[in-house]
């Protein structure tokens, strides 16, 4: 057998099914760890996410669901739902203006870091104050729940190529 025509093999199947209709697959909920439900559902209210739900289907569970503006994706906490510890979770969110989101953080009460620029890690790397050219993927700021759970917040004006 020729060398590496194990990757040969892989490198075929793939390009084989790249080629196919791919299904469509959307992220709809994130699932983070908390400790204190009701503690949690206050601070996700105090951000101004969108309350969808508050239910216990069945003795031990309970799914609490929160979305932030603008985003088809939920985020959803609760009893008996995981068995990740709380505060492990990190989660990413963009906006369109990261000067006028910390504004907005800060103005709800959530502790929100001051934003920088650069790359998001090592923390070293940061550079305080947004992109100077305001690249789009370039600014960033942090803030976390109560329980210690992580959102990275990234300014995104333009899209990359073939992100929607």
């Amino acid at each position: 057998m020729p060398k590496n025509s194990g990757n040969n093999l892989m490198n075929t199947k793939q390009q084989n099914h790249d080629t196919k209709t791919r299904v469509e697959m959307k992220l709809e909920v994130e699932i983070i760890p908390v400790s204190d439900v009701e503690r949690s559902k206050r601070f996700y209210q105090r951000l101004g996410w969108r309350f969808d739900d508050d239910v216990s289907p069945v003795d031990g569970v309970r799914i609490v669901q929160f979305t932030p503006p603008g985003s088809a994706c939920s985020v959803t906490f609760g009893k008996g739902i995981t068995g990740a510890a709380p505060g492990s979770a990190e989660g990413g969110l963009i906006v369109s203006d990261i000067e006028a989101a910390h504004d907005d953080l800060i103005g709800r009460g959530i502790d929100a870091s001051n934003v920088w620029h650069g790359p998001p890690f090592p923390r070293e790397a940061r550079q305080p104050g947004p992109d100077p050219k305001r690249t789009s993927y370039g600014s960033f700021l942090s803030f976390n729940d109560p329980d210690g759970n992580t959102w990275l917040v990234q300014e995104v004006t333009t899209r990359a190529p073939g992100r929607i």
